[in-house]
C-alpha cells in the first residue's frame, strides 16, 4: 500500500520525547539467540515490522517467539537446521546476520540472498571471507548461500570495515573453543551491543569497541535478557528537528557516547545543547546555525545514516556547507529532493555537494528514497513553508518507531495517510531503493 505523510511546516517542537530501541542492534541481538539453547529475553525492542519478519524466520528454524510490549522472547530449544527460502529473506536484508550463528550452531547454513539480490549485486564477499578464515567452505551459488565446516580458532581479517560482516564474524566465532582475532572489525554501537551479548552468555570478548577483537568461545553458550542500546539514528533525526523548526526537546534515554561526532559537528555549527542527569536538551530556538564541512565516516566518525539529517539543517545555516560522503555512492539522491523545496544546493560529484543556507523552504510532493533520506524530507517538511507531502513512507517506517506519533507529540503537524491503490511491492518491507553503492575497500553495503 501507498504510505504517505502530510507535514505543515513553520511549528517549533517542544516537549520530552523516549527515544526508542535500536533496530540495527535489535536484529543481530535476535540473531544471537540461536547461539544458545533456552530462552532469550530482550527489552526496548522497537516496534517495526523488520523485527516481525525477522522473528518470522526464526518460527520457520523451529523457534517459539513473542513480541509484547517492547520485549521479545525467543526459545531456541527445537530450533533444526534449514534451507531459508527467498520469501522469507528476501523481506529483511538484515537477515545476514544469521549466517555467522546459524553456520557456528549447526555446522552449515543454507539461505537465499537476503533483501533477494544476487552475488554481484549486493555484495556479500566480506561475509563470505570472514567464515571462510574461521574454517567454513562456500558453497553458495547464484540463488543459494550456503557455507559448511566446522569453524575453528584463527585470524579474521575482514576486506572491509562491514558492520553486518563483524557481527557474523563475532557471533561464529562464540562457539568457537578457542582464540580467534578479529582485525578491522566495525565499532558501530550497534556492533559493540552484540559483542557485549555474547560477552555475557560465556564468550570472552577483548576490544569491545575497537577495530581489533580478541575472542575465546565456549562450546555452550548461556541464555541471557537483554536491553537493546537507545536508537542514536533517531535521537538525531529529533535535535536535527529541534533545530531546524527552532524548538525546544528533551531527548530521554540517547547516549551522548554513540553521538560524539554528530553532537561535535552540531556545537561548531551553534547549536545550543547540553546534557543534565542523563537527558539531553537541544534548544533551537537560541541556536543560530552556520557552515561547515562534514565528512562521513566509520565509527566514531560522523554516522553515514546521519548525513541526510545534517544536509537538511546545513539548508537552514548560514553560509556555505560542504557534505563529503566517504562511505558509499548514491546516498545524495534526498539532495534533489530538498532541492524541489527550494533549498541551493550544488552536487559536485557523486560523493560531494555545496549546500548554500539559510534557504526558505516551500512545502512541496517529496519522495521518500530510503529509511534515512525520507526522515531528512519529514524535517525539510516541518521548517517548510506551506505542506509538505512525503511519498513511500513504508521506507520510513522500517526504521524509525512510531516516527510520526512522536512528533505529534511534540507539537508537529503531520498526517499518515494511506492510499487505496496497491503496488507489487506494497507488502514488501525491503522493496529495491536507488541503493547506495558502497565504495570498495571501506564497507559493504550488507
Amino acid at each position: 500500500m501507498d504510505i504517505r505523510y502530510r507535514v505543515r511546516g513553520g511549528v517549533p517542537l517542544r516537549g520530552d520525547i523516549d527515544i526508542s530501541g535500536s533496530k540495527n542492534a535489535a536484529l543481530p541481538l535476535i540473531a544471537a539467540s540461536v547461539l544458545a539453547h533456552g530462552e532469550t529475553v530482550l527489552l526496548n525492542v522497537p516496534r517495526l515490522r523488520d523485527i516481525t519478519v525477522m522473528l518470522r524466520i526464526l518460527e520457520f528454524l523451529g523457534a517459539e517467539t513473542s513480541f509484547q510490549a517492547n520485549t521479545v522472547r525467543i526459545r531456541t530449544h527445537k530450533l533444526q537446521n534449514r534451507r531459508i527460502p527467498s520469501e522469507l529473506v528476501s523481506k529483511l536484508r538484515g537477515s545476514i546476520v544469521l549466517l555467522g550463528p546459524l553456520l557456528s550452531r549447526f555446522g552449515e547454513v543454507e539461505m537465499a540472498y537476503p533483501g533477494g539480490c544476487v552475488l554481484g549485486k549486493r555484495p556479500v564477499h566480506a561475509h563470505l571471507a570472514a567464515l571462510e578464515q574461521l574454517g567454513a567452505k562456500d558453497l553458495s551459488s547464484d540463488e543459494i548461500l550456503h557455507l559448511k565446516g566446522a569453524l575453528k580458532p584463527g585470524r579474521v581479517i575482514l576486506p572491509e570495515f562491514s558492520v553486518t560482516a563483524t557481527e557474523n564474524a563475532v557471533m561464529a566465532a562464540a562457539l568457537v573453543p578457542g582464540p580467534v582475532r578479529i582485525d578491522l572489525a566495525a565499532a558501530e554501537p550497534h556492533v559493540q551491543a552484540v559483542e557485549t551479548m555474547v560477552a555475557s552468555m560465556g564468550a570472552e570478548v577483548e576490544g569491545i569497541g575497537t577495530h581489533t577483537i580478541l575472542m575465546h568461545g565456549r562450546k555452550t553458550l548461556q541464555t541471557q535478557t537483554h536491553t537493546v542500546i537507545a536508537d542514536y539514528l533517531e535521537a538525531g533525526a529529533f535535535i536535527i528537528a529541534a533545530l531546524v523548526t527552532k524548538g525546544k526537546i528533551r531527548l530521554h534515554g540517547a547516549d551522548p557516547e554513540h553521538l560524539i561526532s554528530f553532537l561535535s559537528v552540531l556545537k561548531r555549527m551553534g547549536a545550543v545543547m547540553k546534557i543534565e542527569e542523563g537527558v539531553l536538551f537541544v534548544d533551537g530556538e537560541l541556536s543560530l546555525l552556520k557552515a561547515l564541512e562534514v565528512r562521513t565516516n566509520i565509527f566514531p566518525g560522523f554516522p553515514t545514516d546521519l548525513q541526510a539529517t545534517i544536509g537538511v539543517a546545513m539548508s537552514q545555516a548560514h553560509g556555505v556547507s560542504r557534505i563529503f560522503e566517504r562511505l558509499f555512492e548514491g546516498r545524495m539522491a534526498y539532495l534533489y529532493e530538498l532541492e524541489k523545496m527550494g533549498a541551493h544546493i550544488e552536487i559536485l560529484n557523486a560523493h560531494e555537494a555545496l549546500v548554500i543556507g539559510p534557504a526558505e523552504l516551500r512545502g512541496r510532493v517529496v519522495s521518500s528514497n530510503d529509511i534515512r533520506a525520507g526522515a531528512a524530507m519529514v524535517l525539510a517538511g516541518l521548517c517548510a513553508r506551506g505542506e509538505t507531502m512525503i511519498t513511500d513512507v513504508r521506507y520510513i517506517e522500517r526504521g524509525y518507531d512510531r516516527f510520526d506519533e512522536k512528533l505529534r507529540s511534540l507539537g508537529a503537524d503531520i498526517e499518515k495517510s494511506v492510499m487505496e491503490q496497491q503496488t507489487p511491492q506494497d507488502d514488501d518491507a525491503t522493496a529495491p531503493l536507488p541503493e547506495s553503492r558502497p565504495v570498495p575497500l571501506i564497507r559493504s553495503c550488507l
